[in-house]
């Protein structure tokens, strides 16, 4: 994400003590600790510190007060490979902390690291470091939007929508991975797919599986791979993905917190039915690794990156655009689109609306919903169905009208309730005519394709 892009310019920009953690054993990391130290201060004489506890003690001696009035800035990163062969190193920061918390403290020490679930966990339940830190910063991904400026396809929504789908917001994979190598135009999407991410001999082709091994909480990768999958192949509920690796739900507890804690499984609540909830892979290339790479592996690599990709395209629609065009839609309503409700934006999420009458199931891809507050009644503020590869027409508004009457009977306030369309495939004629006349209701329909999820949006007049 850069956090080390970032973390350099701040020390080159603000001055202070840099040092990059890497891979190596207890007794190495410190002496490369000591020479960067050293180097540091200006001494010519290498330091030798026996243990991390005389080097956090020197470190933190600089910060003295007595020594000068301006802060000291400290940038540890990769904080993990040291915490992985030193584990009393979190306590031993503790310590001077709370030493330096009595005395008036020039220290400003930012740890950084990229195994998510040790980085929450320095802050998490009893740890020593708990309630010690001023600020907790996870460095996200551009969202679909921002991504598309970076890669500089803004001005090709369908491009950027399939773009975003498979990398996602990540800036490495541009330029540090791929060398600005950047399909132009839709029509040369298909050609790059095959000499990046499927090509066996693209940084991108296994990056995929380093981003699992690099948090250290996953030791039976296997295991982890499959939970994915399972996910992946649209098993989003704690049962059925269970059932499709072979176990019972309680022995995946573990490795669904885990890919939790690791910010690799989000796990949403459904907003219509009270403890029912499904899980989302939450980075693309994951996603786009275990629908369409994981399946094909030896024939990717054997160079058959061609043909897996011609005879992928209704699993990546499937399995990776669809779903993907989902989450990008919510994002789209947390911020652009915010403005096209009428009421306070209230929790966006989706969910499942069951029609006792019907005796059916409706899937709400978007929802906005107001949670009720003392005689207030619970408010739907917008329901939204979301299709990838499907030109939506008169069944979809229909099917959406349908469930704001079964909420409405079911005592929540649907008074100012707008119902939305997405489409990445356009919408028919029908619905266009029915729409512009004001159908399904006094507040209006909302048709919100590519073209307004990364510009504008199109709002029906109202009657």
């Amino acid at each position: 994400m850069g956090k080390t892009y970032l973390l350099r310019a701040l020390v080159e920009q603000q001055g202070g003590f840099y040092f990059g953690a890497t891979a190596a054993t207890e007794t190495e990391s410190l002496r490369q600790f000591a020479a960067a130290l050293a180097d540091h201060v200006g001494s010519p004489v290498p330091f030798a510190f026996a243990t991390w506890d005389d080097a956090i003690s020197y470190l933190f001696g600089l910060a003295s007060p007595r020594s000068s009035q301006a802060p000291l800035l400290v940038v540890i990163d990769e904080f993990p490979y040291l915490a992985k062969t030193a584990p009393e190193l979190p306590s031993i920061i503790q310590r001077e902390v709370d030493r330096f918390q009595v005395e008036q403290s020039r220290m400003r020490l930012l740890l950084c690291g990229s195994a998510m679930s040790v980085m929450g966990g320095l802050l998490a339940s009893t740890a020593p470091l708990r309630g010690r830190a001023q600020l907790e910063l996870v460095v996200r991904p551009f969202g679909y939007r921002a991504a598309a400026e970076f890669w500089g396809v803004a001005d090709d929504p369908a491009l950027a929508a399939r773009l975003h789908a498979v990398v996602g917001g990540t800036p490495a994979y541009r330029r540090q991975f791929l060398a600005d190598d950047v399909p132009t135009r839709l029509e040369e999407f298909d050609d790059w797919i095959g000499r990046t991410v499927l090509s066996p001999f693209s940084p991108l082709f296994r990056e995929a599986r380093y981003l699992l091994a690099e948090e250290a909480d996953i030791r039976d990768t296997a295991l982890y791979h499959s939970v994915l999958a399972a996910v992946a192949q649209g098993n989003s509920t704690r049962g059925g993905i269970a059932g499709y690796i072979g176990r019972k739900s309680v022995d995946i507890s573990h490795p669904l917190h885990v890919l939790e804690d690791s910010h690799l499984l989000a796990r949403e609540a459904d907003i219509f039915r009270a403890g029912k909830s499904q899980y989302r892979i939450t980075e693309p290339l994951i996603n786009f690794y275990e629908a369409v790479m994981r399946p094909a592996w030896a024939r990717l690599e054997s160079g058959q990156a061609r043909e897996v990709w011609a005879q992928s395209a209704e699993r990546f629609a499937a399995q990776v655009a669809g779903p993907h065009f989902e989450t990008v839609c919510r994002e789209y309503i947390l911020g652009p689109g915010r403005a096209l409700l009428r009421s306070s934006l209230g929790e966006v999420g989706g969910g499942v609306v069951t029609d006792p009458v019907a005796r059916r199931q409706t899937q709400i891809d978007v929802a906005v919903v107001e949670p009720g507050s003392g005689g207030s009644k619970q408010a739907v503020h917008l329901l939204g169905e979301a299709k990838w590869g499907t030109v939506m027409g008169l069944s979809h508004l229909e099917r959406l009208a349908r469930a704001r009457e079964v909420l409405t009977a079911r005592g929540m306030d649907t008074s100012h309730c707008q119902l939305a369309c997405f489409s990445a495939a356009g919408f028919s004629d029908s619905l266009r005519r029915e729409v512009s006349r004001g159908a399904q209701g006094e507040d209006g329909v909302l048709l919100i394709g590519l073209d307004e999820l990364y510009g504008g949006a199109f709002r029906a007049p109202l009657h």
